[in-house]
Parts: structure tokens; C-alpha cells; sequence
């Protein structure tokens, strides 16, 4: 492998681990479900792909590159959703947030079902 590959693929590693880290203390120490599901999809989708991507570039392989491509894209396009929907569907049933929390916009929606 050259050196590049090698650089780009440590790098690659150290920011996808790094992402997921941040995932990782942000689904601890935040304080209601609604926060750390935005913590799990945002830094831990980034997190995943950029690992997904890393392990591609490492195979030196076209069939494993592509289906960590499509892993990556994948894990990009369901998960924001899944998290979204989640959310949403706790926040029907009447899952509280924080109280440190300002303002609650799906209120209105609420009130409309």
C-alpha cells in the first residue's frame, strides 16, 4: 500500500472513531431521549460511514469498496430517518422532554391528531 493510501486511511480511521466517540458521550450525558437520538444520528451516522469507508479503502478490493460504499450510503440514508421517526412517535405518546429545554415545536402537532 502506498503512502498516501496509508495516510488516508489512518486519517479516515482516526476521524471516524473520533465521530464516534462524540456520539458515544453525547448519547451518555445528554438528558432526555430526544437529544440523544440526535447525538446517535448525526455523529454516529458520520462516525459509521467514515469507518465503512475506511475499511473499503483498506481492502484494496473493488467488490469490498463497493459494498462498503453501499454500506455507507445506506447507514446515510436510513438513519436520520429511523431517528426522526422514532422521535416523533415518542413524542406522541407522551415522552417528556428536559426541562432545560426552551421550546417544543411539535406541540402543535399534537394538538392537531
Amino acid at each position: 500500500m502506498s503512502w498516501f493510501l496509508a495516510i488516508l486511511v489512518s486519517l479516515l480511521l482516526l476521524c471516524g472513531a473520533t465521530f464516534s466517540l462524540i456520539a458515544a458521550i453525547g448519547i451518555n450525558r445528554f438528558p432526555d431521549l430526544y437529544t440523544r437520538m440526535h447525538a446517535a444520528s448525526k455523529a454516529g451516522t458520520v462516525g459509521s460511514g467514515l469507518l465503512l469507508l475506511c475499511v473499503g479503502i483498506n481492502s484494496l478490493e473493488v467488490a469490498v469498496f463497493a459494498r462498503c460504499l453501499v454500506g455507507f450510503l445506506f447507514v446515510v440514508l436510513t438513519a436520520p430517518v429511523s431517528a426522526h421517526l422514532l422521535a416523533k412517535a415518542a413524542h406522541q405518546v407522551g415522552y417528556r422532554l428536559s426541562s432545560t429545554t426552551v421550546i417544543d415545536q411539535r406541540k402543535a402537532d399534537l394538538k392537531l391528531s
